[in-house]
């Protein structure tokens, strides 16, 4: 007569071994599907939204739909989409260590904020 107690532990053992090799795997896959893909409309001299929270890995895409080109640019200018005309886009990666509030430098009074989560 055979000990059930091995049997079942071997079982274990294997079954934990395999757990060991596809977690990681699956916790990295949840990872990068967590970025976003966020639109900033830029209409009527405004960003909309105007507040916008984001992490770090999530794309911003501006869409001028003004007739004027306009910028989305940082407080400290440490980064800038450059001129984005009407009817075009640009877009950004959002990092961990960015100045988070921006304006259009063509037009000051236009302003926004991202919000890091």
């Amino acid at each position: 007569m055979r000990p059930v107690g091995i049997h079942c532990m071997t079982i274990a053992v294997a079954f934990v071994a395999a757990m060991v090799i596809i977690l990681p795997c699956s916790t990295n896959a949840i990872a990068q599907d967590a970025s976003k893909v966020h639109t900033v409309i830029i209409g009527n001299f405004k960003f909309t939204p105007e507040l916008l929270s984001v992490k770090p890995g999530d794309r911003i895409v501006w869409v001028n739909q003004d007739i004027v080109p306009h910028t989305a640019t940082a407080l400290d200018k440490s980064w800038d989409t450059g001129a984005i005309g009407s009817n075009e886009s640009k877009e950004m990666v959002v990092k961990k260590a960015q100045t988070l509030a921006y304006f259009c430098f063509y037009h000051p009074v236009m302003t926004a904020k991202l919000l890091l989560e």
